[in-house]
Order: structure tokens, then C-alpha cells, then sequence
């Protein structure tokens, strides 16, 4: 029986924007004590996200809805999901990552119904935003990119040790106007409280902790309250919201193991993907989809496939798609990989049930090519 309202945040934001990064930060410096559960939903059919949470932390629960936005048919598989974390992880906090191509207003519509109004508490909506992206028209005409703005209580600067001078004000002068010509409620205008927006990167997560779990607790305010002011949260030890821009660190391309992608049964994280892998003759799964103008395909294959690390690098660098996402099993170990568009990070793991891939691109993706290419660079062990 819960005792108490679960307090309740949604992360958004758009497609490879670091939302899974700024989860796994979270939970890694949760208070000790807590259970917190974590609902994830990916656009594609194939499911790789939960993983990226890592299998260390003691009392979190992550549960996956794979396949696209959890929030449509009424709704339905994102409340089975919420009430099956909270009868089985009774959390004092549940964090929800609707996908970067999910509508984040109907998430929040799902989450106030009257039945949930005792169960959950709504707190800060966090949007967040690459403000290097501010010039590109595919992500400021998207429908589901404006969404994610009208909807945040606190907006996050994602990736800001790798901006220039002057992005950072450049978001915050763009999310003003946004909230100006988008507070306006049945013809009159609003005044509600003002959103902050704060610098976060996996390189800061540390020095950072403090100010994000300060704005979690902030509360959500509703569509119609929406705000008209922007408060800057300048990153600790700069001046005037700016990162500094003559130092600025780039990823490194290896990072060092941070985990492995899926569920270790001896591990007190719970894991569950819900995804029946079937795979066919060959020891192959295929999904594909097409939705609000973004097309997907995805591969899983069974672990007797070992692909070339060098092949495989040069594919995924080659790639023109503005996601791609993969665990493997190579010869020279597993590798998880992660690119948006040019940014490229590459990870070592200690383990993987099977090889996965899933790209999404805004073009429709020749999936009979991709998959030959794939056979080529690997062998069938065994077989």
C-alpha cells in the first residue's frame, strides 16, 4: 500500500540529446536509502537504452517500453508499465525518459489523470537541449522538439563543455522568446514563475550533482501556467553562464568500461525490456518503423555472430543517419557504440546476451543494404 504521493519527474528531450547520460548521473549519486524507478521508452523496436543505466546501483528498478511513444493508445503501455514498477518497487522517486520522438504533452496528460493525482507527485519536467542544434531547422520546426520546450519546468544545456563562446546565451535568449510567444492562455497573457536553465555534461556531472537534484524538486506547473521568464544558471566557477572556450574537453573516442548494456541476474539493478527477441533461421532479428517523419531498423543478432571491430567502426563513422546506437560482439571484445550524427563514442563492456544495432535517420534507410553490409563483417561461430 503506498504511503505516500511517488515523487515524479519526466526527462525529455530530442534524439541523442544525453538524456540516458543524465539519468545514469543521477542515479549513481542518489541518496542512500531510496529506491528510485526508472521508465524508459525508445522510439525504435529494438531495445538498447535500459541497459545504458548500468547494472551496479542497489535499489533501482528500470523497466523499458520499446517500440515508440509509450504515451499513444490512450496510454495504455505507459500506465501498465508505471503500475507494474511501483507494485513491484514501491520507489520514493520515479523518473520517466519518454522517447526523443515522444509527445511529452501526452505523457504529462496520462501522468495528472484523476486516478494517478494520489499516487504520483509531479515535480520540475526537465527538458533537454544540444544548443549547438539552435540552427538546424530539423530540430526548431520539429512539432515534438517544441513540445519539449513548452512542457519544461527546468531546461538543461546538454553537452556544454563542448560549446563555443556564446551558445550557451544563444539558448537562453532562444527558450525566452519561445516562452514569450507561447505564454498566452485563452488570449490573455501569463505570468508565471521563471524556468531556469543550467549547464550539464557527463564531464560535470560530479561538481553538478547538488544543483540537479536541487532542481528536481522544483514543481511541475501545468500547460496553461507555462512560463514567460528564463532564469540562467551560470556552471560553477563560470562567469556569466559561458563555459570557457579555450579549454574545451571533446570526448575522448574509448571511453574506459562503464557497464555492461544488459541486465546481470546477479546484480540488484532489475532490468526489464518488454520484447520478445524471436529470432529466425539465420539467428537474426529485424524491426523496422516509420513515424512522425523519422524512420528506424534494427538488428539483434544471436551471440554465435563475432563482427570485425575495424569494419565495424568504419560502417557506423560512414553512416549518414542522425542516430545509431549498438552493442556488439567483436574479436577484440564487446563494444557498445553511440553516435549522433558526427559525434561518435565508443565504450568497452564485459558482457552481452547478443549483438545489437538500430539507426534512425529522417530519410527512409535501404535496411536490405545495411543488413548485407553487416554479414560481411562478421562470422557465425560454430556454424
Amino acid at each position: 500500500m503506498i504511503q505516500k504521493p511517488i515523487t515524479t519527474n519526466i526527462i525529455t528531450g530530442f534524439l541523442g540529446v544525453g538524456k540516458t547520460s543524465f539519468i545514469k548521473s543521477l542515479l549513481k549519486n542518489k541518496p542512500q536509502g531510496e529506491v528510485w524507478a526508472v521508465l524508459v521508452n525508445e522510439f525504435g523496436e529494438i531495445g538498447l537504452d535500459s541497459g545504458l543505466m548500468g547494472d551496479s546501483q542497489e535499489q533501482v528498478q528500470i523497466k523499458q517500453v520499446a517500440g515508440g511513444c509509450m504515451c499513444c493508445a490512450a496510454g495504455v503501455p505507459m500506465q501498465v508499465a508505471i503500475n507494474q514498477l511501483i507494485a513491484k518497487a514501491k520507489p520514493d522517486r520515479l523518473l520517466i525518459e519518454p522517447t526523443g520522438l515522444g509527445h511529452p504533452k501526452e505523457v504529462l496528460k496520462v501522468l495528472t489523470q484523476p486516478h494517478y493525482q494520489q499516487v504520483l507527485s509531479m515535480k520540475a519536467c526537465v527538458t533537454l537541449v544540444d544548443a549547438r542544434k539552435l540552427d538546424d531547422s530539423r530540430y526548431t520546426e520539429h512539432e515534438i522538439f517544441n513540445q519539449q520546450l513548452q512542457v519544461a519546468d527546468v531546461v538543461l544545456a546538454s553537452k556544454s563543455d563542448c560549446y563555443d563562446a556564446g551558445v550557451f546565451k544563444k539558448l537562453a535568449d532562444y527558450v525566452a522568446n519561445f516562452k514569450s510567444l507561447n505564454s498566452t492562455t485563452d488570449g490573455a497573457a501569463t505570468k508565471p514563475p521563471m524556468v531556469p536553465i543550467a549547464q550539464w555534461s557527463t564531464s560535470a556531472s560530479t561538481e553538478l550533482h547538488a544543483s540537479m537534484g536541487n532542481l528536481l524538486e522544483l514543481p511541475h506547473v501545468s500547460l496553461s501556467n507555462k512560463v514567460t521568464a528564463i532564469q540562467a544558471i551560470a556552471k560553477p566557477s563560470v562567469q556569466q553562464g559561458e563555459p570557457q572556450s579555450n579549454n574545451v574537453t571533446r570526448p575522448r573516442l574509448l571511453e574506459p568500461n562503464q557497464g555492461s548494456l544488459f541486465f546481470n541476474s546477479n546484480a540488484s539493478t532489475q532490468q526489464e525490456v518488454l520484447q520478445t527477441v524471436e529470432f529466425d533461421e539465420r539467428g537474426i532479428m529485424f524491426r523496422h518503423k516509420q513515424a512522425d517523419g523519422f524512420y528506424s531498423c534494427g538488428w539483434v543478432f544471436d551471440p554465435s555472430y563475432e563482427f570485425d571491430f575495424d569494419k565495424l567502426l568504419v560502417f557506423i563513422k560512414s553512416s549518414k543517419v542522425m542516430r545509431l546506437k549498438a552493442v556488439m560482439i567483436t574479436e577484440e571484445g564487446i563494444a557498445g557504440f553511440n553516435c549522433v550524427e558526427s559525434e561518435l563514442s565508443v565504450i568497452e563492456l564485459d558482457d552481452a546476451m547478443d549483438s545489437r544495432i538500430e539507426l534512425i535517420a529522417i530519410n527512409e534507410i535501404d535496411a536490405n543494404e545495411i543488413e548485407a553490409e553487416l554479414l560481411q563483417m562478421s562470422q557465425r561461430l560454430g556454424y
